[in-house]
């Protein structure tokens, strides 16, 4: 008898434990909680059952959260760059260390060069939402799009704009249109992916499913290159 008393009270107060534990994260919200020390006991039939609604009431808690993380989650996307920002252009500055056209030494280009007539349009390589729609030094009138986690892309030299900063925009849909504005050689768009703030090379990115463009050189620092 003394035995199986003994055995009926550890096992209250682990259930006890249990119930302080799990209440811990969810305090803000699961104020009614009872104490520890009412955990239920043997014998005991209503307060097992109010114990009993407060972890169902806790466990609903823990699940709205979790689907609240589900919908954070699910918001934040990113959408990677995999398509060519011009139809039938030809470049002219490939990515990387080049003679530059205009400051007559060796440089790092940090996008790629596509030469094209004034007004050509220019298209979103990816979905996302615009983080800057304006003049921007050199670039001139300059597009760069946000397309999460940290990867965006950006686009110099448009004679017109045709989105805005904050503007969410769909791979495909015309940004503005080609120009030469800024430091430019001559009509053409300056492209540039970037990852956390550093440029990487474009190129990889200009192609859907799997089917890389036909990109020659047209040659370095020839007509549109900057």
């Amino acid at each position: 008898m003394f035995d199986s008393l003994t055995k009926a009270r550890s096992i209250a107060c682990a259930i006890a434990g249990l119930l302080v534990i799990a209440a811990a994260p969810a305090q803000a919200e699961e104020n009614a909680l009872v104490p520890a020390t009412q955990a239920p006991v043997a014998g005991n039939p209503v307060n097992a059952q109010g114990n009993d609604r407060q972890f169902q009431q806790l466990f609903a808690s823990w699940e709205a959260l979790d689907q609240g993380r589900s919908l954070v989650s699910a918001s934040a996307s990113v959408s990677v760059p995999s398509r060519m920002p011009l139809d039938g252009a030809r470049m002219t500055s490939d990515y990387g260390m080049r003679d530059h056209p205009l400051l007559r030494r060796r440089a790092n280009h940090q996008g790629i060069d596509l030469a094209a007539p004034t007004g050509t349009p220019i298209y979103a390589t990816a979905d996302g939402i615009v983080g800057r729609a304006d003049w921007f030094s050199s670039y001139g009138l300059y597009v760069q799009i946000d397309h999460g986690a940290e990867l965006e892309t950006r686009y110099a030299h448009m004679s017109r704009l045709a989105v805005a900063e904050g503007e969410r925009v769909r791979k495909g849909e015309i940004i503005g249109y080609v120009g030469s504005t800024g430091r430019s050689t001559g009509p053409h768009l300056h492209y540039e992916v970037r990852v956390a703030g550093q440029a990487v090379n474009p190129v990889p990115y200009l192609h859907d499913h799997g089917n890389a463009p036909a990109l020659a050189l047209a040659g370095e620092g020839g007509r549109g290159g900057d």
